[in-house]
């Protein structure tokens, strides 16, 4: 059996239904530890999707091999000394499950917490109106289910939650000592 190392970066997964503000999040989080002179990167999945080759599909099996891709490609930027920030849905808890077992005590997750409604307000992408008339039957929260996480190291209200940003900044920082 292969032995592992503990990553000398960290993963800091923001998770949240669709268009809940992760992206924003995780850009104000990228800037404060680039700010404190963190190498950070961010890694997120919508991007990462659109540069697959193949690209992607949104099946379950196709999204599960999608997060292993997206978890195993963060851990291996923290084994290199990186804090990831990887803004991605994954709806499933194993999928998030998975990217904190391959970054052991190294994994910080942040879950982004609006209802539905919000979501839909801020849907510029027109995520919530394709799903109404069918053309995305598996939009996770609707079509396919999302699984809240059970135990997340910080609960934000929203992608412009201060408290939130300081909060995680601070496990990340306790993450880091560790």
């Amino acid at each position: 059996m292969e032995a592992r190392t503990v990553p000398s970066g960290l993963v800091v997964w923001v998770t949240g239904r669709p268009q809940s503000g992760k992206s924003t999040f995780a850009s104000a989080l990228v800037e404060a530890l680039r700010g404190a002179g963190h190498a950070t990167l961010l890694l997120d999945g919508d991007s990462v999707r659109g540069v697959l080759v193949p690209r992607p599909g949104y099946d379950e099996p196709a999204r599960d091999a999608f997060y292993a891709t997206l978890a195993g490609i963060a851990a291996l930027l923290a084994h290199q000394g990186t804090i990831v920030v990887v803004p991605a849905t994954a709806h499933r808890r194993k999928f998030r499950a998975r990217a904190r077992e391959l970054c052991a005590e190294r994994y910080v997750e942040v879950f982004i917490s609006v209802s539905e409604a919000t979501a839909r307000d801020r849907d510029t992408k027109g995520l919530y109106a394709s799903s109404d008339v069918g053309q995305m039957p598996d939009l996770p929260g609707r079509g396919a289910t999302f699984e809240e996480p059970e135990a997340p190291d910080v609960v934000a209200r929203g992608g412009r939650d201060e408290d939130a940003l300081r909060a995680a900044l601070e496990r990340i920082e306790l993450r880091l000592r560790a």
